[in-house]
């Protein structure tokens, strides 16, 4: 044994398990992640339970069960519930009623013992509303253009309701595309006046140049918003009557339906092809009522934007400064102090970096670049308020040190000896640094990015000063020049983990959208990083022969 200790064996089967346990962890969270993630979208049978009330009266709800447990009796006397003393634990499930407008809570707990009987019947159907989240009942007419006509099939209803979410995308995207262009272009002649007016060069030519612009402008706009109000007349003529489980019937406007399921009628591969368009319209449309309903695209397109343009910035000067470091600047006390402080500044917490980036860069060089170039907007300002670009810059800073120390140690693995020969061979040091260290190095900044890309992506603590919102009304990137707003503020997907989980006044609902949300920033953050491996391996390979 005393011998098997002096070999070392103990060390490596203590790192090996180390290693094993930390990748077990780490599958766990991610398949825990994963698994409560896409459950989300996964359509559940909807219970009609009855149900004895302490006064003996009886109540029907309906629903989808998010949740059980066992709870003791104890408990329950304590809280003040009736319930029979003799037991000792009693099951309980929390039931997703929906219908926010006619109840007080959209979720709500039930008893195991105060529930008479349980059904899933055929006939319940989930409507999905861009307001008041779900709401469960039983179908029974339609009204059509004003005329109350008896639902014959869910046929009958699905094309009504595709006709309103027809009418209501072309309204959306009007909208988007040239309302908004409008408007944008009718601020941009009034930002544009008002710096004639400050420079003192604003003639009445300029105005008349400008008035005659503004009108065709302005004419331009009623005609979109005239198309505008037919597009949501029309999606407003027609309304379903679902009785609801008060037993009451409530008239839906189709305007505010987005689609309507029969989850309990449903097969095995209706449900899969539902899961898989459920999660389509998750990644690719917007946030709803206050981002607990919905998709978040505009979080996925402003997290890939940022993490894209903080690698632009951060990679040209980590690795300038990385080749200073290495290959010119002289081998004394200065330079190792130089060293040191880039290694120090990996452990600066990050929101400290993003209290330098609000006072730095929004306050001081946004402030400026304000009073230099955008007088015409005060006081509203354009650079100097939180913003993508800012952010980059942020997360940029917060990256560097990584960059350049995996630089570094890529430039220092290069033989001397390729130096040497490139040198003697009469090139210069720059072209020897240009033409062969640089490439052969490439691997090396590449991996220091992949290690800045996974860590700016998973940051939110900076980017709740300097840039991230709760809600973007605009991307970053539209089709009005300059096409690329990197003034704009934006959405990201871990602030909106964090608002979603610690804001929302609907925790049971926020929850698993939470857990979904939790999978894509990781998956996110797992492409990017493929990417860059992708980048890497194919540089690795390429100058692998010159390593030899």
């Amino acid at each position: 044994m005393k011998n098997w200790f002096r070999s070392g064996s103990p060390w490596i089967w203590m790192t090996g398990g180390a290693v094993s346990i930390s990748l077990i962890a780490v599958l766990g969270l991610l398949m825990l992640i994963a698994w409560r993630g896409l459950t989300y979208f996964w359509p559940s049978e909807i219970h009609e339970f009855n149900v004895q009330l302490e006064d003996g009266s009886n109540r029907v709800v309906i629903g989808e069960i998010y949740d059980r447990e066992v709870v003791p009796i104890q408990r329950l006397l304590e809280a003040g519930v009736k319930i029979d003393p003799t037991l000792e634990t009693v099951e309980r499930i929390l039931v997703k009623t929906g219908n926010r407008e006619y109840v007080d809570l959209d979720f709500s707990w039930l008893l195991g013992t105060a529930i008479t009987q349980q059904s899933t019947p055929a006939a319940v159907a989930v409507f999905e509303r861009f307001t008041n989240g779900n709401f469960y009942g039983y179908p029974i007419a339609v009204e059509e253009d004003g005329v109350k006509k008896t639902l014959t099939s869910a046929e009958q209803l699905e094309v009504l309701i595709e006709r309103a979410v027809a009418l209501n995308d072309k309204a959306q995207d009007l909208q988007k595309g040239e309302i908004s262009s409008v408007n944008y272009e009718l601020e941009r002649i009034r930002l544009k006046l008002r710096s004639y007016e400050l420079k003192g060069e604003l003639t009445s030519e300029i105005e008349t140049k400008y008035s005659k612009i503004s009108e065709g402008l302005r004419a331009e706009y009623q005609i979109h918003e005239a198309q505008l109000f037919s597009y949501r007349d029309q999606a407003n003529r027609d309304a379903v009557i679902v009785k609801d489980m008060r037993g009451e019937e409530v008239r839906i406007p189709l305007a505010n339906v987005l689609e309507v399921t029969y989850p309990n009628n449903m097969g095995i591969v209706s449900k899969i092809t539902h899961w898989f368009g459920n999660m389509g319209s998750f990644v690719t449309s917007d946030p709803r009522e206050a981002n607990t309903e919905g998709g978040v695209f505009p979080a996925i397109f402003g997290t890939i934007f940022m993490v894209m343009l903080m690698a632009v910035i951060v990679t040209p000067l980590g690795v300038v400064a990385a080749i200073y470091l290495h290959e010119y600047a002289p081998k004394n006390g200065l330079t190792k102090m130089i060293r040191i402080a880039v290694i120090n500044l990996a452990g600066v917490p990050s929101i400290v970096y993003g209290v330098f980036g609000l006072g730095f860069f929004v306050y001081m060089l946004g402030g400026s670049i304000d009073e230099l170039f955008y007088p015409e907007s005060s006081p509203s300002p354009v650079f100097g308020s939180p913003g993508v670009l800012w952010s980059a810059l942020t997360l940029a800073i917060l990256t560097l040190p990584v960059v350049i120390v995996s630089t570094e140690e890529g430039l220092s693995r290069i033989p001397t000896s390729l130096r040497q020969g490139s040198l003697a061979l009469g090139a210069t040091k720059f072209e020897t640094l240009w033409r062969i260290i640089v490439p052969m190095a490439s691997p090396a900044i590449m991996t220091g990015l992949i290690l800045a890309v996974a860590r700016a992506a998973g940051e939110v603590a900076p980017l709740m000063l300097v840039g991230v919102v709760k809600l973007a009304p605009t991307l970053p990137v539209d089709m009005n020049f300059p096409y690329i707003h990197v003034e704009r503020k934006f959405m990201h997907l871990g602030f909106h983990i964090y608002d979603v989980g610690f804001q929302s006044p609907n925790v049971e609902a926020a929850r698993p959208l939470v857990y979904a949300t939790s999978f894509l920033l990781v998956t996110v953050i797992i492409g990017l990083n493929l990417t860059a491996i992708g980048v890497r391996n194919h540089l690795r390979e390429k100058f692998k022969n010159l390593e030899l």
